[in-house]
């Protein structure tokens, strides 16, 4: 099998003498930032990818833990789509995803090419997911608190904030779910996968040959109408909250007894009066009228139509300062019923286009750049 691994020049001449390949003139393709490691460095780094190592595995691929001869830990990530891009053309993208750095963004190392296949590596992070801590078998190693639990929500909405509105072109993340987010040795949350928004063509996907996400945290507009804008993540990080205030998964039906997912659940909670029921019977002491704000601010960014979603921007104002929300203008989310179909206030209108518009915002729903080819 012909292998082409692309970076430092020590690394190439490492490939040349053992496989005989060269690298076609391509080894000035990735910026100084990212590494070019070849097939048999990542082999030794995990072990020949030995299950042992195997630290995730979701529908892109499976992540291992690796140790580089240098001693650097890092996460590997062997992509199991088969992207129909050239080698250039993926090179291309990683050099755009190598310059989005932020504290909250899980740091790319470097990749490799070979063949068809493609692997990406990533900067290890201590404490594993937001999944494993808080809604797998409960890690007595890590005590999620409300000021731990506060954090992590505002450190990936500073996250989200970055990859929206201030890094050009804005990138939409289409996968914000809570094993996505890693916690690094002081729980300091970060997004992964943030890049395959960019590197996977668009008929890679969970659930459907159009869609691309994970059920329970999809926008009723993207999901049943393939509408990708901002506002898609801005819905997955409102069942996000939820689930980091409650200590459930959205993914579960039969919450409260009800026969419901998360979010409905959480609403007629709401309706009710009794929200503070969905709290994390872990979390023993907490301030009420914040964990409060909290949860409503979830609801905010689950609206049923994506034009009445607040920015990510603004989501993160809300959750930061103590400030009252303007809570007449929230109306149920938009959420799934059994039938696979759209229970809400506005599941008779075309999704995300009712007349109504969140006054907060002045900036375009859609986003054309997110996924260029």
């Amino acid at each position: 099998m012909s292998c082409k691994c692309f970076g430092a020049a020590s690394v190439v001449e490492r490939r040349r003498s053992s496989s005989g390949q060269t690298n076609h003139g391509l080894d000035g393709d990735l910026p100084e930032n990212v590494r070019g490691f070849s097939h048999n460095e990542l082999k030794l780094a995990t072990n020949n990818f030995h299950a042992s190592n195997k630290i995730g595995q979701g529908g892109f691929g499976i992540v291992y833990k690796g140790t580089l001869k240098n001693g650097r830990q890092v996460a590997v990530k062997t992509l199991s789509a088969r992207s129909k891009q050239g080698v250039r053309e993926f090179l291309n993208e990683i050099n755009t995803i190598s310059n989005v750095q932020h504290p909250n963004l899980v740091e790319l190392i470097g990749c490799c090419v070979q063949g068809a296949d493609r692997i990406l590596v990533y900067e290890y992070v201590e404490n594993n997911s937001l999944d494993r801590a808080l809604l797998g078998a409960r890690n007595k190693t890590i005590k999620l608190d409300w000021e731990k639990r506060k954090a992590i929500c505002l450190g990936i909405a500073r996250g989200l904030t970055f990859l929206h509105e201030e890094l050009q072109p804005h990138i939409v993340h289409r996968d914000i779910k809570a094993s996505n987010i890693l916690l690094d040795r002081d729980l300091n949350a970060k997004i992964g996968d943030f890049g395959l928004a960019k590197l996977f063509p668009d008929n890679i996907t969970h659930i459907s040959t159009r869609i691309a996400g994970t059920t329970g945290y999809l926008a009723p507009e993207y999901a049943l109408g393939g509408q990708l804008t901002l506002r898609a993540d801005v819905y997955s990080f409102g069942i996000l909250i939820l689930e980091i205030v409650g200590g459930r998964s959205s993914a579960k039906e039969n919450w409260g007894g009800t026969e419901k997912f998360l979010l409905e659940w959480a609403w007629q909670l709401h309706e009710e009066g009794r929200l503070l029921e969905l709290v994390d019977p872990e979390l023993v002491d907490y301030p009420e009228e914040e964990v409060l704000r909290y949860m409503k601010v979830a609801f905010f960014c689950t609206q049923a139509a994506s034009s009445r979603r607040p920015l990510m921007s603004q989501v993160l104002d809300m959750l930061s300062r103590n400030i009252r929300l303007n809570e007449k203008q929230l109306t149920a989310p938009g959420f799934f019923n059994k039938s696979g179909g759209l229970a809400g206030p506005s599941s008779s209108k075309k999704y995300g286009t009712d007349s109504t518009t969140n006054q907060l915002s002045s900036v375009p729903d859609t986003i054309t750049q997110v996924t260029p080819r």
